[in-house]
């Protein structure tokens, strides 16, 4: 099958290569998907460039990659199902989150695979699992969001943003949605109540406090963030890269997580969970017309490091996207 490898870690544009490799095997407990289009998540730059160096502990490769493919979010249709699955058939519309999902086929654990809501093009699914099953989890979980309640989202323009603000929206929440000039109208156009732009105007100027704050682009320092918070207010920090080699802003995640227990805010971080029971939810929100994934650019397979580079820069409204 053709698809986008790398022998070694760095900079996408540098380490890519189109090349044919073998079809995967597939597990008794997972899918085969004959990959239509694959989405782009920060976690594609992150495993393409072993940055930060924990990113190589997780079982990915020290020194060079394990698998050569990048890629784990998908829409496709089923090629092949595992001995042990009973829930999904040949030629059946999926997405979810697999492994080497720039390729034209790829394998998921049928744990993390849902059916594809009919209404969604292959694009708009694909640009859906990772960033709005964290966005959920931030949301509902995290920052356990309430219908009146006052949320913050900084870095509303992104992948995770954008989900994150009409998911709040849904919850009933009053969003308060922070982006840079070029991304205003877009952030509005996804239902957030209030704008800041952050090149013009200084995030606490109006001196309203939120309930939550999502801090989702951003390495704005503990203090500042908990002026914005209520006093009982809660603190998500999801990602907010710094791009330390080392720690690459998981320092600020530890200090919010030991600071917490000795001050009235809730300061927290998290993991997001990648399972099928939450992406269903966001399905059922999608076909409620609560929430519309937002796709800037399709890139085709053969320009995924220009997809990658994309993204990684900051230029992506909502997600990119790659067609097989």
């Amino acid at each position: 099958m053709k698809a986008i490898v790398q022998d070694e870690y760095g900079e996408a544009a540098a380490v890519m290569r189109s090349d044919k490799i073998d079809e995967p095997d597939v597990g008794a407990a997972e899918v085969l998907v004959e990959v239509v289009v694959a989405g782009v998540d920060r976690g594609a730059w992150h495993l393409t460039a072993g940055l930060p160096y924990p990113v190589r502990l997780a079982g990915y490769g020290v020194r060079a990659p394990k698998d050569p493919v990048r890629g784990r979010e998908f829409a496709g249709r089923v090629a092949a199902v595992g001995s042990d699955v009973t829930t999904f058939g040949v030629g059946d519309e999926v997405y979810g989150v697999g492994e080497g999902c720039f390729a034209e086929y790829a394998r998921a654990e049928v744990s993390k695979v849902v059916p594809k809501p009919k209404h969604l093009t292959f694009e708009q699914a694909a640009a859906t699992p990772i960033s709005a099953l964290t966005a959920l989890q931030a949301v509902r979980d995290q920052a356990k969001v309430q219908a009146g309640q006052k949320v913050l989202i900084i870095g509303a323009s992104g992948g995770v943003g954008t989900f994150a603000v009409q998911i709040a929206k849904a919850f009933g929440a009053v969003v308060t949605a922070v982006c840079s000039t070029t991304k205003v109208d877009l952030v509005r156009s996804i239902g957030a109540d209030h704008v800041i732009d952050y090149s013009t105007e200084d995030i606490g100027a109006n001196r309203v406090r939120y309930d939550a704050v999502l801090d989702i682009g951003g390495g704005r320092s503990l203090t500042e963030l908990r002026r914005l918070l209520e006093p009982k207010g809660t603190l998500v920090i999801v990602g907010s890269e710094t791009g330390g080699r080392w720690l690459g802003g998981i320092d600020r995640q530890l200090r919010a997580v030991l600071l917490s227990p000795f001050v009235s805010q809730k300061l927290t971080m998290f993991v997001s969970s990648e399972n099928a029971a939450d992406l269903a939810a966001v399905s059922a929100l999608i076909e409620a017309g609560q929430v519309t994934p937002v796709v800037d650019r399709v890139f085709p397979l053969n320009e995924t490091a220009a997809a990658i580079t994309y993204m990684r820069d900051g230029h992506a409204r909502g997600k990119v996207v790659v067609t097989i």
